[in-house]
């Protein structure tokens, strides 16, 4: 008995620890997307212009340092934390939810959704309200018809969930590939493939005011319940006998997950890998409990998006999109992960 309560404190200093790390790499990956891009600022001058700005000091500095920061790229970068850290704690939800360690935050058709939604408002609009409008709508209705389906004498099997969202989101990819057919080439066309490979260029304050609370509540709901969800990975059966409404739950992170995922494709395009690889990447860190596993997830998912979108506007002259750039990151680090690992959690 005192061994195991030895154990058990000597894992909760370790997962302190751990927390406290990544939280120190987050802050210092922020600093340095601060820093970095065509426009240079050095350490000390950032430093001076945000603890000016906190204690209403007289600024000495540009205008024009100060606007790189806080109406460039404070936003870019707190879009990023938000993106990153909402598809890496969907991931990790939907993956305790079905099971299964390959699942990632778009496997309810949510991304393909989303996409349409997009790709139908560039074709039929120029409005940026109306392309994360439609979007977002978009998103929402593709998981309404996956959870639809999936529904058999008020149960939600896991299976038909995973079939479901196959089907549906097969659907809306070949819905998107026809609006890109119809699209003019020389103007429509490129605008759709470009928003579609994502990316963190156009994102404004106004956009985060609307966004960030949805994400943040959905995003809140899915920690103050990861208890739960450690039970529903038992399966139905042993969650119900302890007490869990799985069928309430499983709502829950059905809901919650598509509304971080559909914001994030609404606010950046759809970013692959980064809800599949982070969950993989946190168990390492912390373990498979989700009551440590999801908070490590907020960390280093925000981390990694905020380094991948410094590289993808600094290494080039040219913008990358984030799509590319996480699909060459992420493909690599999830091949080690297999085989490095065992093929079971």
């Amino acid at each position: 008995m005192a061994e195991t309560e030895e154990k058990l404190k000597w894992g909760a200093v370790h997962y302190r620890q751990v927390f406290l790390i990544f939280a120190a790499v987050l802050i210092a990956v922020s600093l340095a997307a601060f820093c970095l891009g065509r426009y240079m600022v050095e350490p000390r001058m950032l430093l001076k212009v945000l603890f000016g700005k906190i204690f209403h000091m007289e600024p000495d500095w540009s205008k024009n340092i100060e606007t790189v920061i806080f109406h460039v790229r404070l936003p870019r970068i707190f879009a990023g934390f938000l993106v990153g850290a909402g598809l890496s704690l969907a991931g990790a939800s939907l993956q305790a939810m079905f099971r299964n360690p390959l699942v990632s935050s778009q496997i309810l058709g949510v991304a393909s959704g989303a996409g349409f939604g997009a790709a139908l408002s560039i074709l039929l609009f120029e409005s940026v309200l109306l392309i994360q409008t439609f979007s977002f709508a978009f998103g929402l209705l593709a998981v309404l018809m996956t959870y639809s389906m999936s529904r058999r004498k008020q149960q939600t099997p896991v299976i038909l969930l995973v079939l479901s969202g196959i089907v549906v989101g097969s659907l809306f990819s070949s819905m998107t590939s026809m609006v890109k057919y119809l699209a003019d080439p020389m103007n429509k066309m490129p605008a759709i493939v470009f928003w579609l490979l994502g990316s963190l260029n156009h994102v404004t304050p106004d956009e985060l005011k609307l966004l960030a609370p949805v994400m943040i509540a959905a995003g809140g709901t899915l920690l103050a319940v990861r208890w739960r969800i450690n039970v529903l990975t038992m399966g139905d059966e042993s969650a119900k006998a302890l007490g869990v409404n799985t069928e309430q739950l499983k709502v829950i992170v059905i809901i919650c997950s598509t509304l971080l995922t559909a914001s994030a494709v609404c606010m950046c395009g759809i970013i692959g890998w980064i809800g599949l690889v982070i969950p993989h990447i946190g168990r390492l860190i912390a373990g498979p409990d989700n009551k440590r596993l999801m908070p490590v997830c907020v960390l280093v998912g925000g981390a990694f998006m905020i380094a991948v979108d410094t590289i993808a506007r600094t290494v080039t002259e040219t913008e990358i999109p984030l799509g590319v750039l996480t699909s060459i990151i992420g493909a690599p680090i999830f091949a080690s992960l297999l085989l490095r690992r065992d093929t079971g959690w």
